[in-house]
């Protein structure tokens, strides 16, 4: 039985910010109820949509994110979830992972009671940062007392399982300002932590404001600040099992992780991306569209992918875990050696230090993660 995630889409927000490129908007209430009507539709008839037998897979992770998942009241998640679990009845024997992506701001301590009773057992809450004056320039809705009050009341109502996402490369940023975020961060001794660059995207206003780097830590700036975080997380039992994301062990994101196995995986909601049975879809990013479409005529984009493509996406997904990709599962999956599928980017790359052959995997050395997109970028 094929092991499944599920990701759901929750494209509403308080308000939007300056750097985010993500699917998401301001909504009231009735038209989260709505949406979220829709959401349990399009669940409901994904037998039809995707042409998969529900009773193929085994539920393995449910995910929803945003946007700001945390904006829904308990009851609207209940339901989705429901309609998730009535499509799928076959789960992991060891127990669903069932993420909610919060926002400190959002939440409170009804909230998070109910999220527990409908079936949550893990949160991913966006600090960004323990710097007030950077959380301003970031545009978020929260100042630093407003997390530590929300991940209190969390623990208070019976999650153990919460991720803290924070940021690096925010325009103004120190490695004593960062510092001070990791140390607040660390002595909350939460299971999950999650550090990425800033990336400044176009079409946002942070493009209008940095596109041309002014004001930004420069490339040896960023890298030291990847680096310090790296190692002060790595001395405190975080464990960085992703180029951005570390986590006590045993305590790893398991649903990040099937994205990265290439495990199959489907997307409801607005825009969501799926990939199952070495095809790619892509859901409507019309709100207007979504509300309105039959579950089966949602589609935007499907892609069916040939052996190449899932060749490169197996070596640039595989090579972002420290592990890197297993020699013996690549031969496995394509009858094929990875040196000789891609002999001249292998030698090239092993020559130039970027990776190395180590236990049966093929994986990033250390000046190797610095380099990472370029060398994802030799095999696709």
């Amino acid at each position: 039985m094929k092991s499944l995630s599920v990701y759901v889409h929750i494209p509403f927000c308080v308000r939007k910010c300056g750097y985010c490129d993500f699917l998401s908007f301001p909504a009231s209430g009735e038209s989260m109820r709505i949406y979220a009507d829709a959401l349990i539709r399009e669940i409901g008839g994904c037998e039809d949509k995707f042409g998969a037998d529900a009773g193929s897979y085994m539920l393995s992770t449910i995910y929803l994110g945003g946007g700001t998942p945390s904006l829904l009241d308990p009851d609207i998640i209940s339901g989705i979830i429901e309609a998730v679990l009535k499509r799928f009845p076959n789960t992991d024997p060891a127990g669903l992972e069932i993420s909610l992506e919060a926002n400190p701001g959002t939440l409170t301590k009804d909230k998070l009671k109910g999220y527990r009773i409908c079936g949550i057992n893990r949160l991913s809450i966006g600090l960004q940062s323990a710097d007030g004056d950077e959380l301003k320039l970031l545009g978020r809705i929260h100042d630093p007392g407003d997390f530590f009050v929300s991940y209190d009341e969390a623990v208070n109502a019976g999650f153990d399982n919460i991720n803290v996402d924070i940021m690096t490369a925010i325009p103004g940023q120190t490695l004593s300002s960062l510092k001070y975020t990791l140390e607040r961060v660390i002595n909350l001794d939460c299971s999950h932590i999650s550090a990425y660059s800033l990336i400044i995207e176009e079409g946002t206003p942070f493009y209008d404001r940095y596109a041309s780097g002014c004001g930004l830590p420069d490339v040896e700036e960023e890298r030291e600040m990847y680096h310090f975080a790296s190692d002060l997380l790595n001395e405190n039992g975080y464990v960085r099992y992703e180029i951005s994301n570390f986590a006590r062990r045993g305590r790893e994101c398991r649903h990040n992780l099937a994205y990265w196995k290439r495990d199959d995986y489907l997307g409801f909601g607005l825009g969501a991306s799926s990939y199952a049975g070495g095809v790619r879809y892509k859901n409507t990013t019309s709100m207007k569209e979504y509300i309105k479409a039959p579950a089966a005529d949602l589609f935007e984009e499907r892609i069916v992918l040939d052996e190449r493509d899932m060749m490169s996406e197996c070596m640039f997904l595989s090579l972002r875990m420290m592990k890197g990709v297993s020699e013996e599962a690549f031969y496995k999956e394509f009858g094929k050696e990875i040196t000789g599928v891609y002999e001249e980017e292998t030698a090239r790359l092993l020559r130039d230090g970027l990776i190395e052959r180590t236990d049966g995997h093929i994986r990033l050395t250390k000046m190797g993660i610095d380099y990472g997109n370029y060398v994802f970028s030799r095999f696709v």
